[in-house]
C-alpha cells in the first residue's frame, strides 16, 4: 500500500517528469487512489497532485512535463483522511521549502496535527505524509541540520513507515525505513529511493538494503546510510538485483493476473528444483523435524495456505501444525509461553503489517525458533529472519496473489513430505506427482481455460456465491472465494461443506450457484451435500478428478488431471483462479487493481 519513489541527478533533465511518471507506474500494483509528483529546479518546487489513477492525474496536470534535477513521485492509499486532492501525496512544509512523501501509518497523526497546530503549523489536510514533514520542519527550525531534524522525528513519530524528504536548495534527499519496504539504487548519474524493487530495476540493477530503524542521505553520487537513533554511519555496499524486468511487463497477456496465473508452472518448476537441490532447504526442515507443534501464521492468501499447510503437516508428517490469522496473533496466543514450538511467518511482500507486528511480538516473547516463507528478497521478513526460504515466484504485480500462494503452497508439501520421511519412510506416490506438478498445472490451465469462460459467463450474474469443501479441499474454498470476491465483487464464502446446512443452506433458492471443490477420497461426503444443494433447486459446479456420480450428480463439472488427495485442492485453486478472473472480465473490471485492496498491507 502506497508507493513512494525518490530521485537525485547529477544535471537538470528536462524529462524528469516521464522518468517519475515511469517509476510511478512501476508502483500502480501496491494499490492506491491518488498520486502526485514534486519537481526541484535550483530555486523552486513544481508540485501537482490529485485523487485518481496515475494516467488520468496525468492527463490532468501534464506530469510529463515536469522539469528538474530531483524529484519525488508518491502512490496513496488512504489511511488518515479520505481520498482528497489536500490529502494526497507529496506534501509542502509551511514555507513550501521543504517537500516529502510516505509510505506507512503514523499512528499518533491526530495528536501531533493538534500539537503542531498550537505551534503555529499550517495542515492542509489530515494526512499522516503531511504530519511527517511538520515534525521535520519543526526539528529544522531548531537545528538547522536535516539529520538532527530527522534524527528528532524518530522520537516523536509512532508507527510504522518509511518516508523521502528533501529541502528545495539541498542537493541532497533522505529517506526512512521503519518498518515499512525501502530500497536504494545507485545509476551511473543518479542515486535513488523506493518502496519497492519494480520501480528502481528498470533503470539500474545496483541495489543497497535498507534496515529498520536506518536513514540514508544522499546526493546524485554519494550516500551515506546511518542509525535513526544515534546518526552513526553504517557502511553497507550495492549488490547487483537479479530481478527480471521483463516479469514486471503484461507482454502478450491483457493483464498481470492471466500473466501471473500462466506463469505457476515455470515458478512451481524453479522452486521445486531449489527445494531438492538448497542446503539451505535442509537447515529449515532440521530446525523444525523435533518439534511437536508449529504455527504457520499469514493474512489473507498466506493465511489460507497456511490452513492447507496445517492440514499437510498434521496429515503427511503427523505434527500438529495450527493455521493462525496474523491480526489475531497476539489474542489468541499471547498470554502462553512462547518460547517453546516453532512459528512459520508466511508473507508475500515480506512486509505485510500484521505479520511483522507478530515477529516483534515473538521476539518480545523470546521465541526461539522462528523461520519464515517470503517471496521478496531484501524485505523486513527476509532481513530479519535467519531461517527464511524464498518462494521463487519472481515479481508478482497484480494485487490478487496466484503464483506466491501456489509457491506457498507448494513449500508447505515439501516440508511435510521431508518431515514425514522421518517418522514413515517415503510417500513415493506422492513424491512423484509432486515432481510432475508443473506439468500438472500446465494442463489444468489448458484443459479448464474453455470450460471456465463458459462458466463465468452465468456466474457473473450472481448476487452471490459459495465454495464448499470437505477435508483438505476446505482450504482450498477458503482461497477460491477470496480470489471471486477481491476481483468480482461478488459475495462469496468458502465453507467446510458439512457446515452448510447448519445454517447457510436456508439462503438458497431456486437458480442460485454453488461451487464444490472435492479429492475422490472424499466424493462421498461431496455427494451427500450436493445434494442438500440442488434438491433445492440450487445449481452445483464441481472443480475435482472426474468421476461418474460427481458428473451426473452436477451441472458443470470441472475435471482435474490428477487424483492425489494432496495435489487436487492446488490444482482446484488454479482452475478457480481462472474462473474468478474470467467473472471479472464478464463484469468490466480490471483484476489488477481491484478497488479498496493494496498488494503491500503495510498498517495493521
Amino acid at each position: 500500500m502506497c508507493g513512494i519513489f525518490g530521485i537525485i541527478f547529477k544535471d537538470f533533465k528536462e524529462d524528469l517528469g516521464k522518468i517519475l511518471l515511469q517509476a510511478g507506474r512501476k508502483l500502480t500494483y501496491r494499490g492506491y487512489d491518488s498520486v502526485g509528483m514534486a519537481a526541484f529546479s535550483s530555486d523552486s518546487i513544481e508540485l501537482k497532485k490529485d485523487v485518481g489513477g496515475i494516467e488520468d492525474v496525468n492527463k490532468k496536470y501534464n506530469f510529463e512535463k515536469l522539469k528538474g534535477y530531483k524529484g519525488i513521485v508518491q502512490l496513496r492509499w488512504a489511511t488518515f483522511g479520505p481520498p482528497s486532492k489536500e490529502n494526497s501525496q507529496p506534501h509542502y512544509d509551511c514555507l513550501k521549502e521543504m517537500v516529502g512523501a510516505h509510505n506507512g501509518n503514523i499512528v499518533n497523526t491526530k495528536e501531533l496535527i493538534k500539537e503542531y497546530g498550537e505551534k503555529s503549523h499550517v495542515f492542509q489536510g489530515e494526512n499522516d505524509g503531511e504530519v511527517i514533514v511538520h515534525v521535520i520542519e519543526e526539528g529544522f527550525k531548531q537545528s538547522k541540520d536535516m539529520n538532527a531534524a530527522i534524527q528528532e522525528a524518530d522520537t516523536i513519530l509512532k508507527g510504522d513507515y518509511a518516508y523521502v524528504a528533501t529541502r528545495k536548495e539541498s542537493h541532497k534527499m533522505y529517506c526512512v525505513k521503519k518498518y515499512s519496504s525501502l530500497y536504494l539504487g545507485i545509476g551511473r548519474d543518479f542515486i535513488c529511493c523506493s518502496s519497492d524493487l519494480p520501480s528502481i530495476i528498470q533503470f539500474t540493477d545496483s541495489i543497497v538494503s535498507i534496515y529498520d530503524d536506518e536513514y540514508v542521505e544522499y546526493s546524485w553520487d554519494t550516500y551515506q546510510i546511518r542509525k535513526l537513533s544515534s546518526g552513526e554511519e553504517i557502511k553497507r555496499s550495492p549488490y547487483q538485483c537479479t530481478l527480471n524486468i521483463e516479469d514486471a511487463q503484461k507482454g502478450k497477456f491483457p493483464h498481470f493476473m492471466l500473466k501471473e496465473i500462466y506463469e505457476q508452472p515455470e515458478k512451481a518448476q524453479a522452486l521445486i528444483n531449489f527445494l531438492k537441490d538448497s542446503g539451505q532447504v535442509g537447515e529449515f526442515y532440521s530446525g523444525l523435524k523435533r518439534e511437536r507443534k508449529i504455527y504457520l501464521v499469514g493474512s489473507g492468501s498466506s493465511y489460507n495456505a497456511c490452513v492447507l499447510g496445517a492440514y499437510y503437516l498434521n496429515k503427511i508428517a503427523g505434527i500438529e501444525a495450527v493455521p493462525v490469522i496474523a491480526g489475531a496473533f497476539k489474542e489468541f496466543l499471547g498470554h502462553g509461553d512462547l518460547s517453546q514450538g516453532a512459528y512459520i511467518l508466511v508473507s508475500q511482500s515480506g512486509e505485510t503489517k500484521d505479520v511483522v507486528s507478530v515477529l516483534n511480538f515473538l521476539e518480545e516473547k523470546k521465541a526461539k525458533k522462528i523461520f519464515a516463507l517470503v517471496n521478496v528478497l531484501g524485505s523486513s521478513l527476509q532481513l530479519r529472519i535467519k531461517n527464511c526460504l524464498p518462494l521463487l515466484s519472481n515479481i508478482e504485480i497484480s494485487v490478487p496473489a496466484t503464483k506466491t500462494f501456489t509457491n506457498q503452497v507448494i513449500v508447505f508439501l515439501y516440508l511435510s513430505m521431508k518431515l514425514g520421511e522421518i517418522k514413515d519412510g517415503k510417500n513415493t506416490a506422492l513424491e512423484d506427482e509432486f515432481g510432475n506438478l508443473p506439468s500438472l498445472i500446465k494442463k489444468t490451465l489448458s484443459q479448464t481455460v474453455e470450460k471456465c469462460r463458459q462458466i463465468a459467463r452465468f456466474l457473473a450474474k450472481k448476487n452471490y456465491l459459495y465454495y464448499l469443501g470437505y477435508g483438505v479441499s476446505y482450504s482450498a474454498c477458503l482461497e477460491a472465494a477470496l480470489k471471486m470476491k477481491e476481483i468480482t465483487y461478488i459475495p462469496c464464502e468458502g465453507m467446510y461443506s458439512s457446515e452448510f446446512k447448519h445454517g447457510p443452506l436456508a439462503i438458497i433458492k431456486k437458480g442460485d450457484w454453488v461451487l464444490f471443490l472435492s479429492t475422490l477420497e472424499d466424493s462421498y461426503m461431496t455427494l451427500s451435500h450436493i445434494n442438500e444443494v440442488s434438491c433445492r433447486w440450487g445449481k452445483i459446479c464441481t472443480i475435482a478428478p472426474y468421476l461418474d456420480s460427481l458428473s451426473i450428480n452436477s451441472d458443470e463439472l470441472i475435471p482435474l488431471p490428477s487424483q492425489n488427495y494432496f495435489i487436487v485442492p492446488l490444482l482446484a485453486v488454479v482452475v478457480a483462479q481462472q474462473l474468478a478472473y474470467y467473472v471479472s472480465q464478464e463484469k468490466g473490471i480490471n483484476p489488477d487493481q481491484p478497488r479498496n485492496i493494496s498488494k503491500t498491507l503495510t498498517v495493521d
